[in-house]
C-alpha cells in the first residue's frame, strides 16, 4: 500500500506516527480478508504431491474452497492463522510505511523512479522482518482435516507453539525459512503497486466518476492497482507459500525445494506454467477487499491523528 498516494493527503505526519497507522490499518483489514488468504494458502498448496504419485484435489474453486474448509473445520476455520496474519500485517506494513514515509522526508520519492525504489526497498524490509510470522501463518492455514489436507502439515497448537517448535528444531535462522522467496514478492507487489496507484487514481478522476476529492477516487484506483498487483505478485506467492509450508530434515534443509528458483522450475515443469497462477482468483478477492479496507482505515486514522494530535 502506498502511504503517500492511498488517500488525499491532509497533513505530512511524521515516520513513526505512519508506522502505527500503516501497522493498525493494515490489521483492521485483515480481520476481514483472512479466509480468502486460508483458501489461497490451501490452493497454493494443492498439486504439490504430484510428481509423488498422489494428487489430492480437495479444493476446485473459490466457493468450493470456502464450503470445504467450513464443513472440516467450521467456521472458525475460516480465521486459522488470524493472530500470525495480524503480526506479520503490523510488522511488515508498520516497517513499510516508516521506511516509506521517512524515503518522502529526504525526498527520494521527488526524484526519477523514487516512489518505485522507495516502495521495492521499504517492501523488503518489512518483508524480512515480518518472515517469521508469515512461515508461522502459513503453516497454520495449511493444516486442516486428513480428509481435505495439502501440503505437508506441521501440527502446530498454537502460534506461540509454533514459533517454539521451529526455533527449538531449526535454531534462529529456521524463523527466516523462506525468506529469499518473501522479499521478492513484496519487493515485486509494492513496486507495480506504487507504479500503478497513482496514475490509476488520476485515470478514474479524469473520468469524473465520482465527485472531486471523494475517498471513492482512491479507493476506485486501488481496485484498479490492485489487478497489476494480483498478476504480478501470484507467481512468487505460490512459490514462497511452497517455501515456507515445505519440510525439512534435521538440518533443517527444504526436502522439497532447494531454494527459490529450483522451487520455480520444478513448479512449472511437474505442474505447468500456469500453476504459478494457482490462487490467482482468491489472491485478487483478497488484494481488492485488502486494498480498498488499508486504503479506507488508513486515511481515516490520519485524519483523526490530526485533527486530535497527540499531547492535545
Amino acid at each position: 500500500m502506498d502511504p503517500s498516494h492511498g488517500a488525499p493527503a491532509v497533513v505530512s505526519v511524521s515516520p513513526p506516527v505512519d508506522f502505527v497507522l500503516g501497522a493498525t490499518a493494515c490489521c483492521m483489514a485483515c480481520i476481514f480478508t483472512n479466509p480468502l488468504e486460508v483458501v489461497k494458502t490451501r490452493l497454493q498448496l494443492q498439486g504439490e504431491l504430484r510428481s509423488r504419485g498422489t494428487y489430492p484435489r480437495h479444493y476446485r474453486g473459490v466457493l468450493q474452497a470456502l464450503v470445504a474448509v467450513c464443513r472440516a473445520d467450521g467456521l472458525g476455520g475460516l480465521q486459522k492463522g488470524l493472530a500470525a496474519g495480524l503480526l506479520y500485517q503490523g510488522l511488515m506494513n508498520g516497517v513499510r510505511f516508516y521506511f516509506y514515509s521517512h524515503a518522502e522526508d529526504v525526498g527520494l520519492t521527488q526524484r526519477p523512479g523514487g516512489t518505485i525504489i522507495a516502495g521495492a526497498g521499504a517492501g523488503a524490509l518489512g518483508a524480512f522482518v515480518a518472515s517469521p510470522a508469515y512461515l508461522v501463518k502459513t503453516h497454520l492455514q495449511a493444516q486442516t482435516v486428513a480428509a481435505i489436507a495439502v501440503g505437508h502439515q506441521h501440527n502446530h497448537q498454537s502460534v506461540s507453539g509454533a514459533f517454539e517448535s521451529i526455533y527449538r528444531t531449526q535454531g534462529l535462522l529456521g524463523l527466516w525459512r523462506g525468506v529469499n522467496g518473501a522479499v521478492p514478492r513484496v519487493m515485486v507487489g509494492s513496486a507495480v503497486q506504487l507504479a500503478t496507484f497513482a496514475s490509476a487514481k488520476d485515470w478514474v478522476g479524469k473520468h469524473q466518476w465520482f465527485k472531486e476529492g471523494s475517498w471513492m477516487v482512491a479507493l476506485a484506483g486501488g481496485m484498479i492497482s490492485s489487478v497489476a498487483v494480483a498478476v504480478a505478485m501470484t507467481p512468487f506467492d505460490v512459490v514462497s507459500t511452497r517455501l515456507y509450508n515445505q519440510p525439512v530434515d534435521e538440518m533443517g534443509v527444504g526436502k522439497h525445494y532447494r531454494g527459490f528458483l529450483d522451487c520455480f522450475v520444478q513448479v512449472t515443469s511437474k505442474e505447468g506454467l500456469l500453476a504459478l497462477y494457482k490462487g490467482l482468483g482468491p489472491a485478487y478477492l483478497r488484494l481488492g477487499p485488502h486494498t480498498i479496507l488499508s486504503l479506507l482505515f488508513w486515511d481515516e486514522l490520519r485524519k483523526f491523528t490530526c485533527q486530535h494530535p497527540p499531547g492535545t
